[in-house]
């Protein structure tokens, strides 16, 4: 079985590394809060272009976290995506405040700018655009709303990591980025993991405070917080991961612009698009965009097809895995049904949901099994095969 993302082949590749690493830790005898995450948070920080950066549990705190630093809370509202993961709206609704989603733009999979500001009211306090994929959102057009309306700006760019928008590192442009380190990220640790980025002082300070019981000296508290620390170990292997963030982030490129080339006019398959300069295509090999522009991390490469899930089925059966990311948006989930939602209401989201399908892509997946997934598709779809 082709996976959608293998991570027993990464640990080959780096296993000395990081045995070498986690065994210093454990000799060192130094847990929590330790060296490690001290260096990791100078080195994403650097890595991102942002001043600071506090390591936490998961993404998921890292949003919630990052939600908390800005005072947002019961009451407020927050601008965001249906067609996400749940731990975005999830950290909305730990603060106490309510998420108001606006539909995506078909073509990125990403928060719609020219919807946000119909969903503006007095109450809300901030926008949280998600990266989904690896695309960058269109930051720009974000950023200009915000500073019209007077709101913050909160990034998930949990799968978006290594990613850039017009030369800068996603999670750098707004005034709060939440990266995750779950294992099957670009980044991924051996468990969970998550950091927060900023140039903020203030929100710095807050979140280092609430991460670690909500006091600045040890056995002091100010406010109630949480133990939201990521583990000593986890950052002495993601240390030594993201030496080869970078080159990693480049072989996924490689990887979809070889399918999309090899996939383009398939009947009844949307190829994922990037955008620059106000244009919309799918990158291949010959047709590439200037690095200092958009750089999508590609974190999953997800296509549109028709009959979904007879070809996903079909693409089982030929042994190639595929994933759904998300089958249903979070407007239509259970947990939501108090926002009074309905099908229909973010038509984008929902075509989306009824069509994705993410293919395998990961750094150190082969030629070989890139044709076995382009041939397979194909004739999932068309009942053909192609060559790669």
């Amino acid at each position: 079985m082709i996976q959608v993302c293998d991570l027993r082949a990464q640990y080959a590749q780096m296993k000395d590394e990081i045995d070498a690493a986690m065994q210093a830790v454990a000799a060192g005898g130094y847990f929590i809060l330790g060296p490690n995450v001290k260096a990791l948070e100078g080195e994403i920080a650097a890595y991102c272009g942002c001043r600071f950066a506090a390591g936490v549990n998961s993404g998921t705190d890292a949003l919630h976290l990052a939600l908390r630093a800005l005072r947002i809370g019961p009451g407020d509202e927050v601008i965001t995506t249906p067609f996400t993961f749940v731990a975005t709206t999830e950290a909305i609704g730990i603060v106490g405040a309510t998420p108001v989603f606006v539909d995506i733009d078909p073509a990125t999979f990403n928060m719609d700018p020219d919807r946000i500001e119909a969903a503006i009211t007095p109450r809300t306090k901030a926008i949280l655009p998600v990266h989904l994929y690896g695309q960058p959102a269109d930051m720009d057009s974000i950023i200009d709303i915000a500073r019209k309306h007077g709101l913050r700006v909160v990034e998930d760019a949990a799968q978006a990591l290594g990613a850039t928008y017009n030369g800068r590192k996603v999670g750098s442009i707004g005034d709060v980025g939440c990266l995750s380190f779950f294992p099957s990220k670009n980044l991924g640790a051996f468990g969970d993991g998550g950091m927060v980025v900023t140039n903020d002082q203030e929100i710095y300070d807050r979140v280092e405070m609430l991460r670690r019981h909500g006091g600045k000296i040890k056995y002091h508290h100010t406010e109630l917080g949480l133990n939201s620390r990521l583990d000593e170990l986890q950052a002495a292997v993601l240390r030594v991961k993201l030496r080869y963030l970078d080159e990693w982030v480049k072989a996924r490129r490689a990887h979809a612009y070889a399918y999309n080339a090899a996939l383009a006019g398939i009947p009844g398959v949307q190829l994922p698009r990037e955008r620059a300069g106000g244009t919309m295509m799918s990158p291949t090999p010959e047709r590439t965009f200037p690095e200092d522009r958009l750089y999508t991390a590609y974190h999953q490469y997800t296509i549109l097809v028709d009959d979904r899930d007879g070809v996903q089925e079909r693409l089982k059966a030929a042994e190639v895995q595929t994933m759904i990311y998300y089958p249903l948006p979070l407007h239509l989930q259970e947990v939501h049904e108090n926002l009074g939602h309905r099908p229909g209401d973010f038509p984008h989201s929902e075509a989306a949901a009824d069509h994705c399908l993410s293919l395998p892509i990961y750094p150190e997946m082969t030629e070989a099994q890139r044709e076995t997934v382009i041939s397979a598709l194909a004739e999932a779809v068309t009942g053909k095969a192609v060559e790669a």
